[in-house]
């Protein structure tokens, strides 16, 4: 859940974004060393007025200044290459739900069960409980078991939309006409939030996400209720 005055990510709350939060850090501190080198060398150019006769013609600092940024962005490159296809990998999901996007709201299908389905509306700013979140809490929250490996099924009924959960790393866009997949692994119970993050209308800004993930053993409870009042 992000706060005021917040500067960096969201806590992770899934394998992918604990691995998108160190890759982060690994290039921030690239970003870092380079930006200290360039100032260092500014200043050292502008400060002095003597003139260094190696620099005007040297083989060897063109040579350095050629192949350094290619390693360094060899350096990027690959982690990040590895978190991409870390993120399309879906292997043995335990549960399949698909998401479908309209203005201005979500409806969850669970498809691994016969009737279990709803629509997710947000909860007006006059009707929201003590500790709810006002533009961020809806009626009926798309619940999950936690450390299970969950697939979700990404589409939209009239506009593009954007499914996004910061927490756990997860954006997919909705296309109408067309089903996109990602997946999720929650590693800790709670309740994570996320908004529609395409531009889609008037109300896109009231369109948002409630991911709440529980036990195995009280999600099949949820479920087991939840299908008893369809």
């Amino acid at each position: 859940m992000a706060h005021p005055t917040q500067l960096g990510f969201q806590d992770a709350a899934s394998p992918v974004m604990e691995e998108l939060l160190h890759f982060h850090d690994h290039a921030l501190m690239i970003v870092f060393l380079i930006s200290t080198l360039v100032l260092y060398i500014i200043i050292a150019m502008v400060s002095t007025k003597l003139t260094n006769k190696y620099i005007l013609d040297s083989q060897e600092i063109e040579i350095v200044w050629t192949i350094l940024p290619a390693v360094i962005l060899v350096l990027i490159a690959l982690p990040s290459l590895r978190i991409l296809y870390l993120m399309d990998e879906i292997n043995d999901p335990h549960l399949t739900i698909k998401a479908m996007g309209h203005q201005w709201y979500w409806s969850y299908e669970y498809t691994d069960y016969e009737n279990l389905g709803f629509d997710s509306y947000m909860v007006p700013t006059q009707d929201l409980a003590p500790g709810q979140f006002r533009l961020l809490e809806t009626d009926h929250r798309m619940v999950v078991p936690m450390e299970s490996p969950v697939r979700v099924l990404v589409s939209a009924e009239d506009v593009l939309h954007s499914w996004a959960v910061p927490s756990l790393g997860v954006k997919m866009d909705a296309v109408p006409g067309r089903l996109n997949q990602t997946a999720f692994i929650a590693s800790r119970p709670g309740v994570f939030y996320g908004q529609c993050s395409e531009i889609c209308g008037a109300n896109h800004s009231f369109m948002p996400i409630v991911v709440e993930a529980v036990p195995l053993e009280h999600f099949e409870n949820w479920s087991s209720l939840m299908l008893e009042d369809a």
